[in-house]
Order: structure tokens, then sequence, then C-alpha cells
């Protein structure tokens, strides 16, 4: 499950914060781009390099060496140049038509997507208004006299998304998943994870120390007295890392799913003023499902024990830098220079109107979604990928009945939990109206609070009522795609479904080690150590036998102890405990997407070779494709530390040695590097 912040974020997967009105006034006319793309790049390949030594080299070695990273960027692949492509070109042809237009209507989603555009680009009133936009919530953090003070300030300050010790969200509870609930989790290091407090390796020193340089340099900025702000701050979320999970502990939805009433809560973590926390959001629940409890009664403590000076100065911290970006230049630029150059490696900002695109897209991004998919995303591409998704289905099915590991009364388990399998593709099949959210030209804060304050209302009205199931967690544009456990859902935004990842003119050996791969990992995140856990239903629930269980998770610890052996840089490896559900799903999706094309060209005449490359070695070249980037040195540390994911590289040349079918279709010797024993494979799914 995704950690918890603000009560109006979600707790599965980043929902836009505004969704559509109607697009009747939009100059942008329907149709699909039709824009051809090369299958494969054949220039990206390093002929030099030996596939069965190091895949990734071999087939994006020249890619790599002629696309370096973008000084604004700290990672640059197939994901960021198709990111860019939505962003910085058709939304971007999007935005430019709807602000040319005069007298929008109040309240359309031309209206707020124009003005909310200008009102980033709008750099001359945000410098001449400074912090000010700031100042009521400085007046009441500075207003503090005691801790039920600080909880309602605290409280208030969640509404437009400020961070403090603890944040609520409402999602499908777990264990009853049609019906909405309140949940509640561990929040407030600035560093993302508590490894950025503990490690003492040379890397991670200097980010703290230039973490209390970026605090003090943001105090002096903005105005603020408060004496060494940065050390404070440093200390106090050290003092509150210690006592929080880990990010591999938060991957167990048993031990993070406790169901506590209001009233327990109260006693449980009595130091703190629950009252006055929840009301000041307009909170209202007799239930809800706690994170730890025992972080919640001693992070109550450490805020009782806490000098109320050094959590005012806290309050300002997280107040700052939560708005730092949409504030004057010099607070921005700092606020770019520590959380994009030191923690991530990239060396500039983008230019301020690709950046206000961005920001439009970050707030407004259904409304957009809404023209995006109607002008990029014929309908006809559903059925495709409808078909697509229906074939994994089947050869999922046949896999099932192969596994020897497996008994037949949990086979016939997980046989109903993929046939209720249900997917998204595309767009919303209905739009939600924000109408009601003011967007107003010149005031950028308080359109990001009013937008804020929209999503926190409607969060609010979810709370013990029913799931919407047709809800999407992803704008269409979107380069990702997802699977709830909570819907037992899978669903594929139009932004993915384009070149590398789905190409309509390609041969389907490079869909299918492309998006074909993408939809079998999603399918297998249902089957992951996490989603294997929710039934049909979507409800957390067991449904193995003990040694089914202990058989699947075996063969995952084993898969674990594999990725915990991969350096990355100089004392930093892949973790495998935080990233085996996503190298589960890349196993997985391989494994389906390779059968899935070997059984759709039974029966036919063998495919020819293109660019001197048979279909099982243009599969293979496909799903690498998809991976290919150069990352900085700061990003993979910090994606090592903080993602899910493995890095690139490894997405690729980590799962493929454990597919016998690689070896033979590069007819990799036994002892070579891709290339294992048998009895070292792991084969899952």
């Amino acid at each position: 499950m995704k950690s918890f912040y603000a009560l109006q974020l979600p707790l599965l997967a980043a929902v836009s914060l505004m969704a559509a009105c109607n697009s009747n006034n939009t100059k942008e006319q329907a149709g699909a781009d039709t824009t051809k793309v090369p299958a494969f790049e054949v220039s990206s390949i390093d002929s030099s390099a030996n596939p069965c030594d190091d895949f990734d080299q071999f087939v994006n070695g020249s890619w790599k060496k002629n696309n370096p990273i973008p000084s604004t960027e700290s990672r640059w692949g197939a994901f960021n140049v198709l990111d860019k492509q939505n962003k910085e070109v058709r939304l971007k042809g999007i935005i430019l038509s709807l602000a040319e237009q005069k007298e929008l209507k109040k309240g359309t989603e031309e209206q707020q997507i124009s003005d909310f555009y200008r009102s980033f680009l709008d750099t001359t009133t945000i410098e001449k208004l400074g912090i000010t936009p700031l100042q009521p919530y400085l007046d009441k953090i500075n207003g503090i006299q005691n801790l039920a003070d600080l909880a309602k300030v605290a409280g208030e300050l969640q509404i437009p998304g400020v961070p403090t010790f603890t944040g609520f969200g409402v999602e499908a509870d777990a264990r009853n998943s049609k019906m909405n609930a309140l949940y509640q989790g561990q929040d407030g290091l600035s560093l993302g994870e508590k490894s950025y407090y503990e490690r003492q390796d040379s890397a991670t020193k200097n980010v703290r120390d230039e973490f209390v340089a970026h605090i003090n340099k943001q105090f002096s900025q903005a105005g603020f007295k408060d004496a060494e702000p940065g050390k404070t701050i440093l200390d106090f979320e050290t003092k509150l890392a210690k006592l929080q999970l880990t990010n591999v502990e938060l991957r167990d939805p048993v031990a993070t799913y406790n169901k506590t009433s209001y009233a327990d809560l109260k006693k449980l973590a009595g130091d703190f003023d629950w009252d006055a926390f929840t009301t000041s959001q307009g909170i209202k629940a007799d239930t809800l499902i706690l994170q730890n409890k025992a972080y919640l009664k001693n992070a109550a403590t450490l805020l009782k024990t806490t000098p109320l000076a050094t959590l005012q100065t806290w309050m300002r911290w997280q107040l700052l830098s939560h708005f730092a970006s949409y504030l004057p230049k010099p607070i921005d630029d700092e606020n770019f220079h520590f959380f994009a150059t030191v923690m991530r490696g990239a060396k500039q900002q983008k230019p301020r109107m690709e950046r206000a695109i961005r920001a439009t897209d970050g707030t407004m991004g259904m409304p957009l979604g809404k023209i995006f998919a109607k002008k990029y995303f014929p309908e006809s591409s559903k059925k495709k990928v409808s078909d697509m998704i229906e074939n994994v289905r089947s050869v999922y099915g046949e896999r099932i009945d192969a596994l020897t590991w497996m008994s037949d009364s949990t086979k016939k388990m997980a046989h109903k939990k993929l046939a209720s399998f249900t997917y998204k593709i595309g767009y919303p099949d209905k739009w939600k109206d924000y109408s009601t959210i003011d967007v107003k030209p010149g005031t950028l804060i308080e359109n990001l609070v009013s937008a804020s304050n929209y999503s926190h209302k409607e969060a609010l009205d979810k709370i013990g009522k029913p799931v919407d199931k047709a809800e999407w967690g992803m704008t269409p544009q979107t380069v990702n795609a997802y699977y709830n456990p909570l819907n037992n859902e899978v669903v594929f935004p139009a932004g993915i479904l384009q070149p590398p990842f789905f190409n309509a003119d390609a041969d389907d050996a490079i869909n299918y080690g492309g998006i074909i791969a993408v939809i079998g990992h999603e399918f297998t995140h249902g089957f992951d150590d996490q989603g294997s856990q929710f039934d049909a239903d979507g409800n957390l629930k067991n449904w193995w036998t003990d040694a089914d269980r202990k058989n699947f998770m075996g063969l995952a610890n084993r898969y674990i102890a594999y990725f915990n052996k991969i350096e990355v840089q100089k004392g930093f490896f892949i973790n495998g405990a935080l990233t085996i559900g996503e190298n589960i799903a890349d196993l997985g999706g391989l494994t389906l997407a390779y059968y899935a094309l070997e059984k759709s060209l039974k029966g036919k005449p063998e495919p020819a070779l293109i660019d001197g490359f048979n279909w099982k070695q243009r599969f293979f070249l496909g799903w690498a494709q998809v991976w290919h980037a150069n990352t900085t040195e700061a990003a993979l540390r910090n994606q090592i530390q903080t993602d899910p994911h493995s890095p690139a590289r490894d997405r690729i040349n980590g799962p493929l040695p454990h597919l016998k079918e690689f070896a033979a279709a590069w007819n990799c010797a036994p002892g070579t590097k891709m290339s294992l024993a048998d009895s070292a494979r792991v084969v899952i799914w």
C-alpha cells in the first residue's frame, strides 16, 4: 500500500486534484496521432557487447551513449521521453490553445486550465506577493500556545496538504472492499524515508549536511527568525524517523491493518489532542484503520516532550517547503537545488513555460486528460488492448494449471481471482465535475489551496460510503499503469498505450515484449507478495493453503536474495525485500507475454527475420527498449532507498537469466552472466 499524506490523497495511486467538466469550447479536434514510429531502432544497439553478458548494454548501449541525461532531468529513458512528448508537446498545445481564448465561462474546465496556467506564469505577481499568501497559515503557527493549539493548526494545515507527523486517507476498507474507510499513516520526514536519517556512508551524510544548509537558507529567504532551524529540524525528524516503520515493513498489508475505534485511538495516543486535530479537518468517523499503533503512541509522546518552539519551527518549515516551488524565484530555486540537484542530480530547472504546463497537469489533470484522450486515443485502441488483456488472462490460467508447487484447491481460488480481474483502458467512462473550484489569474497559491479544499471535501464525503469502482487513480495522459488489489483491477491509461510500449505499426514480437509484458506485469501484481493476500473480491483474506503459501514465499525469498546481491553503486545494493513485488511482476509479465506470443503463432508460418533478428529475439528487444535509461548517481541512490522498483538496467538484466527462453533465443552458453543453471532459476508464475 502507498504511504499516506493529507486526507485528499488516496492510498494506492496518485489521483489528480481535479477532474473534468465539459469541453465544448475547446478548439482541439478529435483524432489519433498518426505519426509512425519504428518498431525498434537498430541504431540503439552496441554490437561490441555480448547479449549473454549484458543485455542492456547490447540492446541500449548506443542509445545511452547518444542520449545523455538533459541538465533538467535526473533520469532519461523511454518513460521520460514519452512523458515529455505528452506534456511538453501534446498538453502544451491544448493549454496554449485555451490560454489564447478570452472570456471563458467561469467554472468550465477551459477557464480553470487557462487561468491556472496563467497564474503560474505570472511571475510579476508572484514576486510582488512574496510569502504573503502563506501569512494566514503562519499567523496560526505563530499563535500556538499549547499542544491543543498545535493539534488544531496541524489539522488545518492538512487540508492544503502540508505534512505533519501523521496523515489520513480515504480508500476501500481492505477487509470490506465495497465500503470506504478512513486510514491513518506515518508522515513528516522531509527526506522521504528513514534510511536517510540513519545511514552513515559519506553520500548520505552529505545529504543531511546539505539538508541543514538548505533549511537555513530557505528560512533566511522567507524572513523567518528561528535560530539554527536546519539543525533543529534535522534533530527532530531524526527522532521521528526512529519511530517509523521501514518501507519494507510498510509492505505488509496485514500488519498495517489495525481497525480501531476512534475512542480507542484517543486512549492509545492520549498525549495528542485527536479531537482538535480531526475536528479542524472536518473528519467524523467512529472507526479508522491505523498503520502502526506503536508509532502513534510513541510519536504523540515525542510531540509532548519536544519544546513547543521546536514544533513551531518544524511546522513553519513544512509549510514553506510544501509551497516553495510556487513562491518567488530565490525560494523556488533553492527548493530545486536541494530536492532536485542534491537529492536526484538534476542540474537546472526547466524553463518556466514547461513548468507551467506540468504544474497545470498536476492540478488540472483530469480536465486535460479528457481533451488529451479525445485527441490522441481513438476508441479503436480500446478494443485492441482489451483483446490483449484477454489473451494474457487466458495464458495466465494455463500457467496456473501447470504449476507444480501449488495444490489443486489453491489453484481453484487463483482461477477465481483471475476470472474476477476487471480492467480500465485509456480514460474514464464518466468524468467528474469540478466546476465549483475557484481558479483565478494572479492567485497561484490560492488556486492550489482551492483545488486541495475541494479534494479534501470529496474525501470526507466518501468516509463510510460505498466505493465508486468507476473512479480512476491516474490521469489518461500518465505514462504508467497500475493494479488496485482492493478493486482487483488493472488500469492502463492512454498515456502508456503509445510507442515504445504499444506501437500499432510494430511486429507482434516487439509489442508482446512491450505492452503485453506491461499487461502481464499488472496482472502478476494480483499474485505478488502483497496482491496475493487479497481475494477475488478485493478483500484482505487468505485463500491459500499453508503449504502453498510456504512454497510461494520460498520462491519469493530466493528472488529477494538474488536481487540483494546486485550492487548498483559502491555500498548501495538493491533492497530485494522492498522491490520484490515489482520484481515478481516483471518476471511474471515477461513469462506471460512470451507464452502469449508463442500461443498466438501456433499453426502459423514462422515469422520472417526483421533486421536480422528472429521473433524470439525481438520479443526480448521489445522488453529492453522499454527500459532503456540513463540515471544520475544521486537519483540511483535515492531510488535504492525509497523506490519499490529496481533500477532500469536491473529490470532488464535482473529477470532475464531466470528465463530459459531468453538463453535459448540468444544461444547463451552455461556460465555466461545472463544465463543461470536450471537449479538457480526462480520460476513463480
